[in-house]
């Protein structure tokens, strides 16, 4: 969100598809049924660096297993703009579908629908509240990554002064779950009080829009934690407008190309950095045992790392990418 954004890097009224076919090896149909060797990645937006790295490892790993894997995305971060997708996909069943659901709750009967179809659901990234639909949940912790925000906001602001959570979307498993961990953790330091969490829509306009407010209400604003890179621009924006880069510190979430370069110029002063092509692998391990009958793992989790100015070279390696 993901999921991310995760984030909508491009806005649009309709839904629209975008599509990578990775060949590898053949397909074998089963009479009539789902095409066994055929996984499609469902992502939360088109696009989006996170995104296309999940696509990057589910690619190498499918070519690794002897899959084909195809991608299809939604324009935007949104139920109505991923529905239409993933019910274009199971009109070509595949035997399996990775998919970063966009909500909790609104996406759970499409995709329970898909699974109604005999198709096998893995979800990457974000996850539906109901836990019986998909055979495996992989994502980072990203309770621990809100945690390890609050972990790192507090020592850039020297464990004290007013900090603000600025969220995108309620319902979005994934940054909901950072900001209930950055809020948790916040606890733990006498000197900082919480401001809250306040709601972008996925939109940076709006984000700065809440730091403006947020600095007329709080001149004394310390530091900002933002769960994706929309509500991380949006807030950069807002600071920038009052002067307030620098002083008031950042954390974002991710590490795409505009948020390193941002970290690079110092413009926010550190990232939680996920490993989306890990998940994208995994997913496509995860389908492949489901497909061949093997045991699944229920829940997967990974890794996450801090990175700021200091460090950034030695964990370049988490960086996410535009393209494969």
């Amino acid at each position: 969100m993901r999921v991310a954004k995760r984030t909508a890097a491009m806005i649009g009224a309709m839904a629209a598809v975008g599509a990578l076919v990775v060949g590898c090896g053949g397909s074998v149909s089963n009479s009539g049924g789902t095409d066994a060797k055929k996984l499609v990645l469902i992502p939360g937006v088109a696009d989006e660096p996170f995104y296309i790295s999940m696509q990057c490892g589910a690619q190498d790993e499918a070519s690794k297993l002897g899959y084909q894997l195809d991608t299809q995305a939604p324009t935007k971060f949104d139920a109505g703009a991923q529905t239409p997708v993933l019910t274009g996909v199971v009109a070509n069943k595949p035997g399996a579908i990775l998919i970063a659901p966009t909500h909790a709750q609104a996406m759970a009967n499409p995709i329970k629908q898909a699974k109604d179809a005999g198709i096998k659901i893995i979800e990457v990234d974000t996850a539906l509240d109901d836990t019986s639909i998909a055979l495996s949940s992989i994502a980072s912790d990203n309770k621990k990554g809100g945690e390890l925000a609050a972990q790192t906001l507090a020592k850039l602001i020297g464990d004290k002064g007013p900090v603000l959570v600025i969220n995108t979307k309620a319902g979005t498993s994934t940054t909901d779950a950072r900001a209930q961990g950055f809020e948790d953790a916040v606890k733990a330091y006498p000197g900082i009080t919480s401001l809250g969490v306040q709601y972008n829509n996925n939109e940076a306009a709006q984000a700065a829009s809440i730091v403006t407010a947020t600095l007329a209400a709080h001149p004394d604003l310390a530091g900002i934690f933002a769960t994706n890179l929309s509500s991380a621009e949006g807030a950069a924006t807002g600071l920038r407008n009052a002067n307030k880069l620098g002083q008031v510190k950042l954390v974002g979430f991710d590490a795409s190309p505009k948020q390193v370069e941002d970290l690079k110029a110092g413009t926010v002063q550190a990232l939680i950095a996920q490993d989306p092509a890990g998940i994208g692998a995994k997913g496509v391990d995860e389908a492949a045992a489901a497909l061949e009958g093997k045991p699944v793992t229920r829940n997967i989790q990974t890794d996450m790392v801090a990175i700021t100015q200091a460090d950034m070279d030695a964990n370049s390696k988490y960086f996410y990418k535009r393209k494969c």
